[in-house]
């Protein structure tokens, strides 16, 4: 185990001082109440400079990320980022734009964000957008209660929410938090959503049905237009859970298969960052007789230019504050004048020529879970070696290759039948020497899960931390 930065305190050791040039030093109670003041070390580590930052530049050369190497993390979609897209983000109008200042100072923003939801609306089928909603689950929710909102105005009570099992794990605790039921429909041996499952759920307690296409086993739902027909007969919208657009763009259109709401992930169509837990977009598009609920403010155009409009009586109201994520929202619309048309569908076809790839060369030691083509993921069975989908992934990071996501070993993407499977994601930022160095290093611990199962139970090697099994497992097996 490496060092802490506690471990390397020694007292009255200090990197910084506050002191008065003047006066030497500072005598805090000149401002601070006697009470409010501290009489007690806070209990901070005690370190000169140099150490402070020889330490936290150590822990970021064990960080790995898209600039490092391959990324295969299925799913979730971490592809490079362009720089060119960070600098343009960082320029002083857009970096120093402030949310506080006179409306009247910031109609360049107005415009770019107003034709980056038009892009948005071109790219994907829809009428309207909103770019407010801070991630692709906070879109999902902002989409699910545009839908209550629209019922309501009707008068109309449905409180359910119908989920295929293929979908993302987002999908039901949006739905929950928007207040409804969920009722889940399974999916059929080809890992397609059942069409007789779905007619049997429909019901006039359904609201919606919500559909993530292509679907997290990374297959394309190619009855949509028909499930679109049943839904709309029953009286219900059908919503697009758009995680997976980075496979479709140039291509088809949710809006033209039948969807009235989406939700679209910037970090995986539009290659913004993909942080955890900080800055990020889902945008929310609707068709146009949901626009009056958008929340506010929307971003309109008259004869003066672009402006926010908050004079929107039936809005489902504020879902963030001021105007969402702008600095993401710069990167993704970069991203697309960058690529234009013909340069968005290229990326999501590279994206499913990199993965089909992937599924290819690693067929024989991990055959694709459901056969045939895949869309711009891979789910693939562990089941000809002798070790779970979990000690694989463990075994990769000692080969220098970030664990895709996976599953068994008490993850919840795919329980049941589907735990020894792991879904593979190459992305179309991968050039084909790349995707041979991450093919070869899979390869090479497929065959050691064979010639030595142990080695790769036991994974990783080379981390200063173990794994952790979690409950229900001994020695990287169902217990």
């Amino acid at each position: 185990m490496k060092q802490t930065v506690f471990d390397l305190s020694r007292p009255g050791v200090s990197g910084a001082g506050l002191r008065d040039p003047d006066f030497g030093e500072l005598d805090t109670s000149r401002w601070f109440d006697p009470e409010s003041l501290r009489t007690e070390p806070i209990g901070l580590p005690e370190v000169s400079e140099v150490e402070l930052v020889r330490h936290y530049t150590a822990l970021g050369h064990r960080a790995y990320g898209v600039d490092d190497g391959s990324y295969p993390l299925g799913s979730c979609t971490m592809k490079y980022n362009p720089k060119r897209h960070e600098h343009l983000a960082s320029l002083e109008g857009f970096a120093h734009a402030h949310p506080r200042q006179p409306e009247s100072t910031l109609p360049g923003l107005w415009e770019l964000l107003f034709h980056l939801a038009e892009c948005f609306a071109e790219l994907t089928g829809m009428d309207h957008f909103t770019l407010q909603p801070a991630a692709g689950a906070h879109g999902e929710l902002t989409g699910l209660m545009i839908i209550r909102a629209w019922f309501e105005s009707r008068g109309v009570k449905r409180d359910v929410i119908l989920i295929q099992d293929s979908a993302h794990g987002t999908n039901p605790a949006s739905a929950s938090m928007a207040g409804y039921r969920c009722e889940m429909i399974r999916t059929t041996p080809e890992g397609l959503t059942d069409l007789d499952a779905l007619e049997a759920a429909l019901d006039g307690s359904v609201a919606a049905v919500m559909l993530t296409n292509p679907s997290t086993f990374g297959l394309f739902e190619r009855n949509t237009r028909e499930i679109a027909e049943r839904v709309h007969a029953n009286g219900s919208l059908l919503i697009y859970d758009g995680a997976n657009m980075n496979s479709l763009m140039g291509i088809v259109r949710p809006g033209d298969m039948g969807f009235d709401v989406l939700q679209l992930n910037t970090h995986k169509t539009f290659s913004t960052p993909h942080l955890s837990g900080g800055a990020g977009s889902g945008p929310c598009g609707v068709k146009a007789f949901l626009e009056p609920f958008l929340p506010i403010p929307v971003i309109r155009r008259d004869a003066r230019g672009c402006f926010p409009d908050e004079n929107r009586p039936r809005s489902i109201g504020r879902m963030k504050s001021f105007y969402g994520h702008v600095g993401i929202l710069v990167r993704a619309y970069c991203y697309i004048l960058t690529c234009g048309p013909q340069g968005l569908r290229t990326a999501s076809e590279n994206a499913v020529l990199n993965a089909n790839y992937v599924q290819a060369r690693l067929s024989p030691y991990l055959p694709p879970v459901f056969g045939g083509r895949c869309m711009h993921e891979c789910l693939l069975s562990t089941t000809k070696l002798q070790v779970s989908a979990f000690d694989f992934a463990k075994r990769l990071i000692d080969h220098g290759v970030h664990p895709p996501t996976l599953v068994g070993a008490g993850c919840v993407y795919f329980p049941g039948h589907l735990r020894d499977a792991m879904l593979v994601e190459p992305t179309e930022t991968e050039t084909l020497e790349s995707l041979d160095r991450m093919i070869e290093k899979f390869l090479r611990v497929a065959r050691e899960a064979l010639e030595d199962p142990e080695l790769v139970r036991t994974a990783p090697h080379t981390r200063d931390v173990g794994k952790i099994l979690p409950s229900g497992y001994r020695d990287g097996q169902p217990a």
